[in-house]
């Protein structure tokens, strides 16, 4: 017979989230990245620092967002970015609830350099700041 305590492993495999890091240090090594990049502003947003170029986000602080263990940052990724990440490198990167879908990706802010981390950060801004729509030129009559 397995003993209950192994029996329980078997049925969840779901890994003890690790000890969670130092929050505010982590969002402050965030901040000093994101704010470095031109016309970069911060706001609270679905009660989480979030970082806007113009006005559209391009960094979002997970603070353990519904307990799931995370201190993280979610970052847009170019196409195919997500997958290979995700897959190559699962105890840095994560598909994020709600964005993921759209090709975000989570970023573990304890496993990643500052270094990494200022490049997703760049490369990120520079995807939603390409993105933006080219201002409409008046008519000619």
């Amino acid at each position: 017979m397995i003993p209950v305590t192994a029996r329980r492993a078997i049925i969840d495999p779901m890994p003890k989230a690790r000890p969670l890091a130092n929050t505010e240090e982590h969002l402050q090594r965030l901040r000093r990245i994101c704010c470095s990049l031109p016309e970069t502003w911060e706001k609270l947003s679905h009660g989480e620092p979030t970082f806007f170029v113009k006005k559209r986000v391009f960094a979002m602080f997970d603070n353990n967002h519904h307990n799931d263990g995370h201190i993280a940052v979610w970052v847009p990724a170019p196409p195919g970015h997500q997958e290979v990440l995700t897959s190559t490198f699962p105890e840095k990167y994560f598909r994020p609830p709600y964005v993921g879908s759209a090709g975000w990706i989570g970023i573990e802010l304890d496993r990643v350099s500052d270094e990494e981390l200022a490049g997703h950060l760049s490369e990120a801004w520079q995807l939603v700041n390409q993105r933006q729509k080219p201002r409409k030129q008046p008519r000619s009559l």
